[in-house]
């Protein structure tokens, strides 16, 4: 037997899977019925421990590494209510247990998700640790240190050779938002998150998802306000919502439990339209704090947080949530293909 000790001194028994390590980190729920193998690898689940909210966990198994949104799993741990030991599907490789021990990342199987779920609900995010220990053991609380820092790349990368030059800030970028960036018109140049980017040569700026806190980004900050002097087309999506923010001199806070899961809602400003979204995030954009020449492009219907804003003249937006999916609905695609199309020559 192993045990789940939360910070409120909560202590939740069940089976360990995966590693056999102990871990600690911040604990979140996710909401959504599949997409556990694009979930575990989104560079911006870094430093948490992750509660699956769907009871049934790992009956189609894991695929090869050309599903994946990263090329490791990034999660300290995994809580599921029950964990499918046997898999079937044509593109399954290997069971979620064999998985999670080679990358060294322990699984708690047996705990009552719901309950869980709903304390964290009502409490927040809250620091946790998987242990064989019945003892109390000392959290990490990832919030305090710059998880992008960990997650980005320490090299450039090109992907395509098209005439029109995207600069990609990659603070813990997904595989999909590379896919639906890159055609056959654009070259997509991959930087690291605190790369300068000053003496560039480019045509648009593009800033991606990520874990933690934005306000420890401050180099990349500095990127997007050269960008910015320079009128530079920009998107951001997530952590790159936030970060487009506080460039503009808006500011940031921490949601309580954040949003994550697949079935978001959130309105378009402009249309009325609502669009169900996929997301993954602890951090939001406080709306009364951007300027005057800034508005809110998509509202989250649940709780009214930002989930979009864009600049009132000039060529710069970003929005909270993933157009590219993996996993979750692609409703919004739609984003890239603005974007890319504005920057036609």
């Amino acid at each position: 037997m192993s045990y789940l000790h939360l910070a409120d001194k909560t202590k939740l028994k069940g089976v360990q899977y995966g590693s056999s390590n102990s871990t600690s980190g911040e604990v979140v729920f996710s909401t959504g019925m599949t997409g556990y193998v694009e979930t575990f690898t989104d560079p911006s689940f870094a430093g948490q421990i992750l509660v699956c909210t769907y009871p049934l966990i790992g009956n189609y198994g894991v695929p090869d590494s050309s599903f994946f949104e990263s090329k490791k799993i990034h999660l300290k741990g995994v809580i599921v209510s029950e964990l499918a030991l046997s898999y079937s599907h044509s593109d399954a490789h290997q069971s979620i247990d064999s998985w999670l021990k080679k990358e060294g990342v322990p699984l708690l199987a047996g705990i009552d998700t719901r309950a869980l779920t709903k304390k964290l609900r009502e409490h927040g995010a809250i620091l946790g640790a998987i242990s064989s220990s019945e003892k109390p053991i000392v959290f990490d609380d990832p919030n305090t240190r710059n998880l992008v820092a960990d997650v980005s790349p320490s090299e450039v990368t090109i992907h395509g050779d098209g005439p029109i030059c995207i600069i990609a800030i990659d603070c813990g970028m997904k595989e999909n938002i590379v896919r639906s960036l890159t055609r056959p018109n654009v070259t997509l140049k991959r930087v690291p998150w605190n790369y300068d980017i000053a003496n560039e040569q480019y045509d648009a700026l593009f800033i991606s998802n990520g874990p933690g806190d934005p306000t420890q980004c401050s180099k990349t900050v500095h990127s997007i306000k050269n960008a910015m002097k320079q009128n530079k087309p920009i998107l951001g999506i997530c952590l790159g919502n936030q970060l487009l923010a506080l460039a503009a001199g808006g500011a940031t806070y921490k949601l309580s439990y954040g949003h994550r899961g697949q079935n978001q809602p959130c309105i378009d400003t402009e249309t009325g339209r609502c669009y169900i979204t996929s997301q993954n995030h602890g951090f939001a954009v406080k709306s009364d704090s951007l300027p005057e020449d800034w508005k809110v492009w998509f509202t989250n219907a649940n709780d009214n947080s930002v989930e979009g804003i864009k600049h009132t003249d000039a060529p710069w937006r970003s929005v909270q949530f993933h157009p590219e999916a993996a996993p979750g609905p692609t409703d919004t695609a739609w984003i890239f293909d603005e974007f890319l199309a504005s920057l036609q020559k």
